[in-house]
């Protein structure tokens, strides 16, 4: 009698990462420890039509609700929430500006029209949920995202970025309780937000390799979670770079999974370290430095070119060790180059991590003795400048720093000064302090 084969065993499904860390069930690869997440429901459809009020009431906040908007944004979806919500909810709206500036005068308007409001409703993309989230942070209150735009990872963050006298802040905030996203408004939203949003995720390869250098050379606190969460879709994102651009809605699923899970690994660790590096640094610089005629960037068009340029930074160190020296900027440089106000605001920030001789010295025996080990960990995080060209371009984003209307030497000040306005250690001080980034800016 013949022998039959057994059936083949069914190939195991891979948990959906949002999903265990929703249920708690998240294992951290390092520790074996589950990983508990504050957001409790993550949502993305096809269509969201007619589900507003019953995916906001499952997050049991009380009948007043604040619903923040801007003008444009509460055109895509803001007016279809407003009254689904009203259905069931006491709705108060609060209609920003056309271009809200997220600072604290506009942190105390919103405040102060959303009144005895028991909980906050967002509905746009970075500023609104930026200033939504830190004004309900101030009160106290819970607030819950409607996304109009798939621009950027912070959704899911516990940061919100906020200019207090001129300097742009990342300030602590709070996680939202939910965070929606409708497929199909996000598909139609401006092809310039949607290449902002694969600009804000390209750079997790360079802040990855920052922030393991800093931990490599100064014992930095480092965690591999947030990086592992991306594991499985970042090269699906990279591949489909041009197929976002062109209305898929497979390749906007996957762009907004990535910003999701890199806002997560950012709420996981506790700070936007794992997904803001030298590259945020130079934006945070053009955005508070850049001539008021300049027109209007989206922040991820900003950061994808200065992701690349970081990438061309790191390839060069990885190529050859540096020999870093003592810094010599003053606080004076510093007050001198960014005015009183700012430059002391910037002073304490540069001042933590400035290289003392000392320092140099030990930094510098660091790398003749643990070169080869160091650099070859930051290779496996390292994504090559060809690599990341070729990803923007196929989506038709911005790769120079004209393309996003930045004059070539502010741009290069920008490169110059940018690790002076806050204390992480990147690749910006590494070829600052060994003297080889004035030299190669022109090549960058």
């Amino acid at each position: 009698m013949p022998m039959t084969a057994p059936p083949s065993p069914s190939p195991q499904v891979k948990p959906d990462p949002i999903r265990s860390l929703l249920d708690g069930t998240y294992g951290e690869a390092e520790t074996g420890k589950a990983v508990r997440i504050a957001t409790r429901s993550l949502v993305v459809a096809d269509t969201l039509a007619g589900t507003e009020a019953e995916l906001v009431a499952e997050l049991g906040f009380g009948r007043r609700l604040a619903v923040v908007s801007d003008p444009m944004t509460r055109a895509v979806l803001g007016a279809r929430v407003e009254a689904d919500l009203g259905g069931v909810f006491d709705v108060q709206s609060i209609v920003l500006s056309d271009v809200p500036y997220p600072d604290e005068d506009t942190v105390d308007a919103i405040r102060k029209a959303a009144g005895r409001a028991d909980a906050y409703i967002a509905v746009g993309s970075g500023t609104i949920n930026d200033l939504t989230k830190y004004s309900s942070a101030l009160d106290g209150k819970p607030y819950a995202v409607f996304a109009t735009a798939p621009s950027m990872n912070g959704y899911t963050s516990l940061t919100a970025s906020i200019s207090q006298h001129g300097h742009k802040l990342t300030l602590p905030a709070q996680a939202p309780a939910g965070a929606f996203f409708d497929l199909a408004v996000l598909a139609a939203a401006p092809k310039r937000m949607i290449r902002a949003g694969l600009g804000d995720s390209v750079c997790r390869a360079t802040a990855q390799t920052d922030w393991l250098m800093s931990h490599l050379l100064l014992g930095t606190a480092y965690r591999q979670l947030p990086f592992d969460l991306l594991a499985d879709e970042e090269p699906l994102l990279l591949d489909l770079a041009s197929d976002l651009v062109a209305g898929s809605t497979e390749a906007m699923r996957v762009l907004v999974r990535t910003l999701i899970l890199s806002g997560l690994g950012t709420a996981i660790f506790g700070s936007s370290a794992p997904a803001s590096q030298a590259e945020h640094l130079v934006s945070h610089y053009i955005d508070m430095l850049a001539p008021a005629t300049r027109p209007h960037a989206f922040h991820g068009e900003q950061v994808g070119v200065t992701t690349l340029s970081m990438a061309r930074l790191q390839e060069t160190v990885l190529a050859e060790p540096p020999v870093l020296k003592a810094d010599t900027i003053t606080e004076r440089d510093v007050i001198a180059h960014f005015g009183t106000e700012l430059g002391s605001s910037c002073w304490p920030e540069f001042a933590a991590k400035r290289l003392d001789e000392a320092k140099a010295d030990e930094l510098n025996h660091r790398i003749a003795t643990q070169w080869t080990d160091i650099s070859a960990k930051l290779a496996q995080s390292f994504l090559s400048p060809a690599r990341i060209e070729a990803v923007l371009l196929a989506a038709g984003a911005p790769t120079t720093p004209q393309a996003i209307q930045l004059d070539r030497g502010f741009y290069e000040a920008a490169m110059l000064h940018g690790r002076e306005i806050r204390n992480r250690f990147t690749v910006l001080d590494v070829m600052g302090a060994s003297g080889r980034l004035p030299k190669v800016l022109p090549t960058i």
